[in-house]
């Protein structure tokens, strides 16, 4: 049976994180806030960009209200959406693992909680010949860490190639304790890269069984 495999995106396929850097500070500066540090940035990020935006704008003011908050999101929206991908790249070696699974014949999935319009922009761009479905967030589909954008990955791979998929067949690849509990409540096993947004170690203690430093050690482990 062939194997499905379902990516993360942000911190697992692509180091977007200068970009949603840059699209925060810049919200937070057009509402007279002051911009965090990269590495908190780097350090929200996992639970969708709202929760980035909740915690940037808490960080820099602890008493915001909810009205702020959504008049930052809506700057953050708008900004990235056109900046998503300035300096956005795959990670090393991400290309060339993917072309190997699409020579092997794996069929391949993205989940990611990042805004739907940046997913498709960012997959037509560089991963339209190896990467099958994208899936971002939108209003329809429960966010990760529940399991619904991984089963409408897998019913949209169903439909694309015409065969059913089973979960049996599938494992999800990801960088962060989100993705590890995504795939805890999709029934999945669990690939973690240590090159992302979290290190080894904290994975480690999040209760990650297997971790790759590199990805073309993701095929030692299928």
């Amino acid at each position: 049976m062939k194997k499905t495999l379902i990516f993360d995106l942000d911190g697992t396929l692509m180091n977007t994180l200068d970009d949603l850097h840059a699209s925060i500070s810049y919200a937070l500066r057009e509402a007279g806030l002051e911009p965090n540090q990269k590495q908190d940035t780097r350090r929200y990020l996992g639970n969708g960009i709202r929760r980035l935006v909740e915690r940037s704008v808490e960080q820099s003011k602890p008493d915001a209200d909810e009205a702020l908050k959504e008049r930052v999101f809506e700057t953050f929206r708008a900004y990235y959406v056109e900046h998503s991908m300035d300096r956005t790249a795959p990670y090393e070696g991400v290309p060339e693992m993917l072309k190997e699974c699409k020579q092997r014949g794996f069929f391949t999935a993205i989940v990611s909680n990042k805004l739907a319009p940046a997913v498709k922009d960012l997959h037509k761009a560089f991963f339209a010949d190896t990467i099958d479905v994208a899936i971002g967030e939108t209003p329809t589909v429960k966010r990760k860490p529940a399991p619904d954008m991984v089963d409408e990955a897998i019913r949209q791979l169903s439909h694309l190639h015409g065969q059913s998929i089973e979960k049996s067949a599938c494992v999800y690849v990801g960088d962060s304790e989100v993705d590890l509990l995504t795939a805890k409540n999709s029934s999945l096993p669990c690939i973690a890269v240590s090159w992302g947004f979290r290190d080894r170690d904290f994975l480690v203690e999040q209760g990650a069984k297997v971790i790759i430093d590199h990805p073309e050690e993701l095929f030692e482990h299928l």
